[in-house]
């Protein structure tokens, strides 16, 4: 394989079903984008949209989410020579190493992953008859497509949530069984690394911000729309000049997640004198829009030339293939299915 060995190889997956928000910017991009600045690090970020199928069949918000979450990465300042930047979908090695891995996979492995049982509680719940009700092999088998995601480029740590911690093993066990019924050290053993720190920002209503609740920021939304937003977000009914609690506030957090630590100090005294609501959700949009004003005019400079964010990817696709497809000769050698001659 051609990057340096002597690096730490970190790889990330980027869901394209949906658009960005400021809760994925706190919580996965603003982290991940400084690691990629790290030259100690060999860093692999992907937009995960053979995984998106399995969720989502409608072609334009696909290809859109695409587009959209590309200029996000890019416009906040993704180091595409260092990181290696690419579409899953670009790299045709990956879903030919997932049916090699699928061959060494035990299918009881797969009943155990959480998304296929909770799919089939629901069936259950529901009274059908038939418990894989509705269950696609995307689903079923998609733990396989992540193993093969994260062992192509022999990934030493790979950055989750604690939803995902079962996947890593999941592509443990599976390469650890390659290496055994091939008798080789083909794949290394990936680490989950979960951040406690990593904040999970709270959304309009107060739940955790996610497109599945229908209450989240956009990042780039024009500047009338960040208002009209921040203005919805929900408080409770406590009167200016009353004290108010930081730790329990939507705004407060979301504030602080963008601020520096002195100015988020300066805040939660405003909270302990009584600011209204009114002016500080005036602060807190005042500072999301400074912040965001920059990156917001690269983005909408991205999305009006596709043509520059396609050839990123592709020279971030013929990177990853330097490395997939001689590791793929070997696998196939492994394997017996190499060339005669």
């Amino acid at each position: 394989m051609t990057a340096p060995s002597d690096k730490t190889r970190v790889l990330t997956g980027i869901t394209t079903t949906g658009t960005p928000h400021l809760g994925n910017y706190v919580g996965a991009i603003k982290p991940a984008i400084a690691a990629s600045q790290d030259p100690s690090v060999q860093s692999y970020y992907f937009l995960a949209d053979l995984h998106a199928l399995i969720k989502c069949q409608d072609p334009q918000r696909v290809q859109e989410s695409r587009l959209e979450i590309a200029a996000t990465w890019l416009a906040l300042g993704l180091d595409t020579d260092n990181a290696i930047f690419y579409r899953q979908s670009d790299v045709p090695e990956i879903p030919e190493l997932t049916w090699m891995l699928s061959c060494v996979c035990a299918k009881g492995l797969m009943n155990r992953a959480h998304a296929y049982k909770a799919a089939v509680a629901e069936n259950e719940d529901a009274g059908n008859q038939d418990p894989d009700k509705g269950i696609t092999m995307g689903l079923f088998g998609y733990p396989v497509l992540m193993a093969a995601d994260i062992l192509m480029f022999n990934a030493h740590k790979v950055p989750v949530g604690r939803d995902q911690i079962q996947h890593i093993e999941m592509a443990r066990d599976i390469g650890g069984r390659f290496n055994h019924l091939y008798k080789g050290q083909y794949f290394t053993q990936p680490e989950a690394v979960v951040d406690e720190r990593v904040e999970v920002l709270g959304g309009l209503d107060g739940r955790k911000m996610s497109k599945s609740y229908n209450n989240t920021i956009p990042l780039f939304v024009s500047e009338k729309k960040l208002q009209k937003l921040v203005r919805k977000i929900k408080t409770n009914s406590l009167e200016p000049g009353e004290p108010k609690d930081p730790a329990s506030c939507t705004l407060f957090q979301i504030f602080s997640a963008f601020a520096t630590a002195d100015e988020t100090e300066a805040m939660r005294g405003e909270y302990a004198n009584g600011i209204g609501w009114g002016e500080a959700k005036n602060r807190v949009f005042e500072l999301l829009n400074e912040q965001l004003r920059e990156p917001r005019e690269r983005y909408q400079g991205l999305m009006e030339d596709p043509g520059h964010i396609e050839r990123v990817l592709l020279q971030g696709a013929e990177r990853a293939r330097a490395e997939a497809a001689p590791f793929m000769d070997r696998l196939r050698q492994a394997a017996g299915l190499g060339r005669f001659v």
